[in-house]
């Protein structure tokens, strides 16, 4: 697809791949790479599920810094919504979405690995916001979805210090979601999503919708959207495959439609 990230499809399991040796350095050219791979994984009916991967040696050790030491405010103003956007579509994928991180993931690479559903994490990983570091703060979603996914004051500990926590340290604050053998990291990935690839495919973006939306809204406004999403899928065939399965006692066989 892109020089640097590339979308593969097998087995109904999307894997959008970074290589871009040897850090997987998030220029600009790879941010809009990665919009493009989440927006054909978004629209390939083929994939059910996506495994964000950066390779056996590394997910991503954050940004480009050479694209920052020369770049001006009037230019950031612009840039910084681009960069923004790009990890929020990858976030915006309207199906199960695991990061399997080997390596590092900091700066930019935890930002992508935050805007995932999972993340399986190398037992010799390690994970950060380390921007403080260069007088600047997480810009493309840090400090807004580690605040959500570890809560403020961890999420706060992380980001004033910069420091890494290793991947004990991330499983148990819920940064890490499974941590398994680094040789193991994208077979774990794998399996963690491969049971969605038979899955109703629109329940599961709904309730992925659900879920993701109502953290944005209170909880009525919460509620409500729940409620139309929910009633929006007894226009499905996979609702009626789904029930009359439980009723007949059988596996259901879902078509995503």
């Amino acid at each position: 697809m892109g020089e640097f990230v590339r979308l593969e499809v097998a087995d109904g399991i999307g894997t959008i791949r970074l290589e871009r040796p040897p850090m997987n350095a998030l220029n600009t050219q790879v941010q809009e790479e990665l919009r493009a791979a989440a927006q054909a994984a978004t629209g390939d009916d083929a994939v059910r599920a996506v495994v964000v991967y950066g390779g056996e040696k590394v997910f991503a050790a954050g940004a480009d810094i050479t694209e920052f030491t020369t770049v001006s405010y009037q230019d950031m103003v612009t840039r910084a919504v681009a960069l923004s956007s790009a990890f929020d579509t990858v976030a915006r994928i309207p199906k199960p979405v695991v990061a399997a991180i080997t390596g590092y993931a900091l700066g930019g690479g935890c930002e992508l690995a935050l805007a995932c559903d999972w993340r399986v994490v190398a037992e010799d990983a390690k994970l950060g916001q380390p921007e403080i570091r260069l007088g600047i703060i997480p810009g493309a979603g840090g400090t807004q979805r580690l605040a959500r996914l570890v809560g403020p004051a961890r999420a706060k500990d992380l980001i004033f210090s910069g420091r890494m926590v290793d991947s004990d340290e991330a499983l148990r604050i819920g940064l890490a979601d499974r941590v398994v053998p680094a040789a193991e990291v994208y077979s774990a990935a794998v399996e963690l999503v491969r049971p969605y690839t038979t899955g109703p495919a629109l329940a599961l973006r709904a309730a992925k919708q659900a879920i993701d939306g109502g953290l944005s809204v209170d909880l009525a406004a919460g509620l409500a959207l729940e409620s139309h999403l929910f009633a929006g899928l007894f226009a499905t065939d996979d609702r009626v495959e789904g029930t009359t399965a439980f009723v007949e006692k059988r596996k259901p066989k879902f078509t995503g439609r």
